[in-house]
This record gives C-alpha cells, structure tokens and sequence, in this order.
C-alpha cells in the first residue's frame, strides 16, 4: 500500500525536547524575529519609564490574551483499535467511480484517528482479453489508481483532494488497499457526523504516447462478488486510539512528585521575564508568564500494531497543542520610542498529549 503521509504537513514545536518547556533563549529568537532585528536593543531604564501605552495598544494586547485560549495547534495521532465500515458504489463509468460511506456513529467516542484503510476488489481479467493486451501492447501492464475525497460545499459546489495513487497490473486481481487516513480526517473537520463519506476512485493509464494503451479500462473493481455474497463490497478499516487507556491525563497533580511512572501531563512552569536581563527595559508585558511543559510516559501500542507500522518510533508525551505569547515592546519609530504588541507563536503549551515519533499530522482543511 502507497501512502501519502510524506505529502502531509509534519507539525513540531520549536521547542527543545517533544514535551519540553519553551526557553528564554526561544523566546528572544522569536522575538528578533517578529521585529526583524539582529540584536537586543540597548535601553535606559529612563526609556522604560517615559513611556506611556496607548488604550488602542493595550486593547490589542488584551484582545491577543483572550484569543490565544482558542487557538489550538495540531498534534500527532497514533491507533489501537479497528472498525470496519461497508461502503456501497453511488456512481459507476468506465474508469470513475464514487465510494459512499455512511460514518455515523463509526468512530467510538474518546478516541482519535490513526490510520484508515479502503480496501477494493479487483476483478480477474478474462484470459482472452489478456492476450489481446500482450499482443498489441506487451510494454504497457500497469493502470493508476487515484482516490480522492470529495466535498459537497453548502452552496452545491464540489471539490475534490488527492489522497492516494498507486499502479495496478491488469493482470492482478484481488483486494488492494488505500490509506485514506487524510480523507477521514477531513470528513471528521466538517463536524458533520450525519453526513457520508465520499471517495472518488478513478483508473488512468500510466503513460501517454501513440504505444499506449486503452487496456487500463480492464482494472475494475467490484462492487459484489459473482457468488452474490458481500465479500467483495469496498471496505473501510478504522484504527483509532482509545484515549481512557493510551491517552494524556491533563493536568499533573501538583501535591505528587514527577516519576518514571507519572502518566503523561501538563506541569506548571513559570518563565520570570521581569527577571531576564534581555527583556530589562524592553519588554513592557508581560513580566512573565506560564509556559507549561509536557513530563511523565506513554503507553507503549502492543507489538502488533507497532509491526504493522514499523516506521512509527515510541509514543511520547508532546505538547498537541499550544497557544501564542503577546508581549509589548519598546519600538524605535521615527526616532521615538513606542510600545508595539507582537505576537510570539507556540510560546505556551495548552494541551500534552501522547504520540508516537514519526507520526503525520493532516492538513487543515480551508474554507
């Protein structure tokens, strides 16, 4: 099976460790950044004290605090447990056709996403028409297989993401599988649970050119087996993560110590700005704040699963999602210094999370 993840998104922290609390070192990278600056500027204390925040920048300020407890970054998935899901053929043509998936209640609650699966039947060629193929075109042996999902906008409108491509031999015949992982994920961002999954199967020929063939046409797959049984239905397999059992815990108890036993959570760890010699005098807020940093251990998946996905490194507790940092600072503006509100990305770690190393993160579906 040809996967996708590599064209995914992988998503990381900038942080020094998976779980591990942001620095003072990162933070001043981040903030020269933000500023387009080389060095920290040098300040009197003077400086600090004439300046007066204007309301319109410290209402920015205040506006950055309450929205960053609603922006949440991306993390890692990692599975457990299997589903499968019975799909029907909506519409059939020669080399499309669209995959129907009814997904209501098909993931268990409390549980995330890790790898899901389209399985299809591929019908045997007749013998004879394999000969005619070796005959007029004994170079050409291979079709392409694209699945992609498609969405149906409110407005009726439609569009369509690549999810997986692989060949075929029209002399093969059998079940073949897809990672549709990315699709699932994408149904799951509509927050529409009622509504079915859609997939597109198309079958393209590999190579253009006069020496190519039509014979692509004979990859098809079967909605029913000949027999009349439901065997050779295309077929979803859903592998989730149970979170009560492989998941974080949230928050760590303040009154126990952090072991090797500890399960996954978020500790408090305060960041004194007011205290930094770099921020002296240019960082006006805030005088510090909590950062959070990720300890404690993850359940380790049973062997199985971690051979079936043998590029998968050991789960880890990881900051899944984490919050920016508003600050004001001392800016030079037209010889003048003035307070200007910067925004420092993935500076606060809102939610651990456990994860194996390795694992892709989906893309973000836009509007």
């Amino acid at each position: 099976m040809r996967s996708l993840w590599l064209c995914w998104a992988l998503w990381a922290l900038p942080l020094t460790g998976p779980g591990a609390a942001v620095t003072e070192e990162q933070i001043l990278s981040s903030l020269l950044q933000q500023l387009h600056l080389s060095e920290v500027p040098v300040l009197d204390k003077s400086d600090a004290e004439e300046l007066v925040t204007p309301a319109h920048v410290r209402a920015q300020y205040v506006a950055l605090l309450r929205r960053r407890h609603g922006v949440r970054s991306r993390g890692k998935r990692f599975s457990q447990n299997f589903r499968e899901v019975a799909g029907r053929f909506l519409v059939s043509e020669a080399s499309t056709r669209l995959l129907v998936f009814s997904m209501e209640q098909r993931l268990p609650p409390n549980s995330e996403l890790v790898q899901a699966v389209l399985r299809l039947f591929q019908e045997p060629v007749p013998e004879a028409a394999l000969r005619r193929h070796a005959l007029l075109s004994p170079r050409s042996d291979g079709a392409r297989v694209t699945v992609e999902w498609l969405q149906i906008r409110d407005d009726g409108s439609n569009r369509t993401f690549l999810i997986d491509s692989r060949l075929v031999s029209v002399r093969e015949s059998g079940w073949k599988a897809f990672d549709v992982t990315e699709a699932v994920n994408f149904w799951q961002q509509l927050s529409r649970p009622r509504e079915p999954l859609l997939l597109k199967v198309s079958v393209q020929m590999e190579h253009l050119g006069p020496l190519a063939s039509s014979f692509y046409k004979l990859v098809r797959f079967a909605s029913q087996r000949p027999s009349g049984t439901r065997q050779g239905e295309p077929q979803l397999e859903l592998h989730t993560l149970d979170l009560r059992e492989f998941g974080a815990q949230g928050n760590c108890d303040p009154e126990a110590p952090v072991s090797e036993g500890t399960r996954c959570c978020r500790q408090e760890m305060y960041i004194d700005l007011q205290g930094t010699k770099w921020a002296e005098n240019w960082v006006l807020e805030p005088p510090g704040f909590l950062a959070y940093e990720c300890v404690g251990a993850c359940q380790q998946p049973p062997e199985a699963l971690t051979f079936q996905w043998p590029l998968l490194g050991p789960r880890q507790c990881i900051a899944s999602e984490t919050a920016s940092l508003p600050v004001i600072v001392s800016v030079e503006e037209g010889g003048r210094r003035q307070p200007q509100v910067v925004s420092l990305p993935n500076m606060r770690v809102q939610k651990c999370g456990c994860a194996s190393d390795g694992a892709p993160v989906p893309r973000k579906l836009e509007p």
